[in-house]
């Protein structure tokens, strides 16, 4: 590695610009993060909504309301209400393994396009919801969106932007992520207002999101990877050309194509999974969402309004600092798309760890001492709540900088084209089910586990920090179909991979130094 770039296997270097055409193709990708985000926002401060409650979950109403009812952990707790949320999650697990195959044999955008039409189906059943298997069936679709949404945006950015701004143009995917959830804390705070059917407005207004990824999906070209996957290597060379803002793309096309013909002698990507050269893969595959969700943050973000209510702020309080942490969380993204490619992956991992550790130690410590066991009080002191607010703004930025962003990264980086759409399915899989599984128990575990709650989310950042920095290589500024070289350097992944494909990849490089092009490569 020389001054952030990547020198590939037989000396090759991939040149490539960031040039206006391809900044705006990933502003415009990236965009399908919304759906995703606006739907975290949304769903917590609707149910924070009394209108909302007592309409379709009367019993959790009349539990908040009760006057001889004070204890803060167990208001919300309710296997109905969390699976509102959580159904979402489930669906959007089932959807990602079927949209591997049609990113795969159809293309990245036609998946961002199925899940932008799918969201907006969601929406619309939502908005005119009449009971509560109306909402269900709503978030179902809602989640097939996602999963769709999910699979193909991080891949297509990963795909279209040069490996020296990957990083950054990666993470406009959780950069929308969180836009979208400021949006709908934003949203939710003037549409409490508007009794009886605020909420319609709040659900409905995951149309607009829905709509930008469809028509973005129509505009946006495909990525070159795509492209030669699916046979059409003309068109392929040319949107190559374009998109790095070079004439010499030879060397990157060849290797393209290489992973190509490779991948087609792959019949069975998702037994290939299992293989012991994709070891690394599919265990970071599987980590890195499973611990992605065990940092906490959609406790935070799930249930912002709900969990400063359970803290004794009042109804607007309660909706205005999720807008804050919203506004965190955006903010604190940027910084990740500023560093990522200048401090590298491992870096920002293991500081965001460190600060959301503390984070939560310290907020556990604060409600601990003021609500203690019981739950029995009806207020804090204004000073004290902004304590609290505080730390977890704190919280919510180190997350935004790391493990947010990161966590869609880092996987959509590091697969072979061979096993890349069945790799990201595992991916956004396991980050649904354990979404699921945290929005579906959380409120129950908030009135068994009290205090203790951030408790628990922070020894997993502490495991999480440990595995980065054992396990996980750095990949900053290294070429998408060269990333074989990182796992063959490291101490332990060493000794799983094999050698055939670098060994080809110099082969291929050295004949290229000697003039001498593959037949049908190029």
């Amino acid at each position: 590695m020389a001054g952030g770039g990547f020198i590939a296997q037989g000396g090759k270097e991939y040149p490539g610009k960031l040039t206006l055409y391809v900044l705006v193709t990933c502003i415009v990708g990236s965009m399908g993060g919304l759906i995703f985000g606006y739907d975290i926002g949304i769903s917590g401060g609707v149910t924070a909504m009394p209108d909302f409650l007592s309409k379709f979950f009367p019993s959790v109403y009349k539990k908040e309301t009760a006057e001889e009812s004070n204890n803060q952990y167990c208001k919300f707790d309710s296997v109905t209400l969390t699976l509102f949320t959580s159904s979402l999650y489930l669906a959007a697990l089932f959807a990602s393994l079927v949209a591997s195959t049609v990113t795969r044999k159809l293309g990245r955008k036609l998946s961002m396009l199925f899940g932008g039409l799918l969201f907006c189906a969601g929406a619309i059943i939502n908005a005119f919801a009449k009971n509560v298997a109306m909402l269900i069936i709503g978030r179902i679709l809602l989640g097939f969106g996602v999963g769709f949404a999910n699979q193909s945006v991080p891949l297509y950015l990963s795909e279209m932007a040069p490996y020296k701004y990957r990083g950054s143009l990666n993470i406009g995917f959780q950069l929308s992520i969180t836009i979208g959830i400021l949006v709908a804390n934003v949203l939710n705070y003037f549409f409490a207002k508007i009794h009886d059917w605020g909420w319609r407005l709040s659900l409905g207004g995951a149309m607009v999101p829905a709509i930008i990824i469809s028509i973005g999906s129509l505009i946006l070209p495909d990525t070159p990877n795509s492209l030669i996957e699916r046979g059409k290597r003309e068109e392929a060379m040319t949107k190559l050309r374009r998109i790095r803002g070079e004439n010499d793309v030879k060397n990157e096309f060849n290797d393209l194509v290489a992973a190509s013909e490779a991948s087609k002698k792959v019949e069975h990507p998702w037994r290939n999974l299992l293989e012991r050269k994709y070891r690394p893969h599919l265990t970071m595959a599987i980590a890195i969402p499973f611990f992605q969700q065990l940092t906490g943050i959609n406790v935070i973000m799930f249930y912002a309004p709900v969990l400063f209510k359970t803290i004794g702020f009042e109804d607007n309080a309660s909706l205005m600092s999720a807008v804050i942490t919203g506004g965190v969380n955006v903010l604190a993204t940027m910084v990740s798309i500023y560093g990522v490619d200048k401090w590298g992956r491992r870096f920002l991992f293991l500081e965001g760890g460190v600060q959301m550790f503390i984070c939560q130690v310290v907020v556990a410590i604060c409600i601990g001492v003021k609500f203690g066991v019981s739950g029995n009080v009806t207020n804090l002191p204004e000073w004290y709540a902004i304590v609290v607010v505080l730390f977890i703004c704190i919280y919510v930025s180190a997350f935004a900088w790391s493990w947010g962003p990161l966590g869609w990264l880092v996987p959509s980086e590091i697969f072979p084209l061979e096993i890349r759409s069945a790799a990201q399915s595992i991916n956004v899989s396991v980050n649904m089910f354990f979404t699921f599984v945290i929005a579906q128990v959380f409120l129950t575990m908030l009135c068994h586990l009290k205090f203790g709650l951030f408790l628990f989310f922070a020894f997993f950042v502490l495991v999480m920090s440990v595995f980065v920095y054992v396990f996980l290589p750095e990949t900053k500024g290294v070429p998408i179909e060269e990333m074989s070289v990182v796992w063959k350097n490291h101490w332990f992944w060493g000794k799983y991979v094999v050698d055939e494909h670098l060994d080809a990849n110099i082969e291929m490089g050295k004949s290229m130094d000697n003039g001498v092009s593959s037949k049908g490569v190029y």
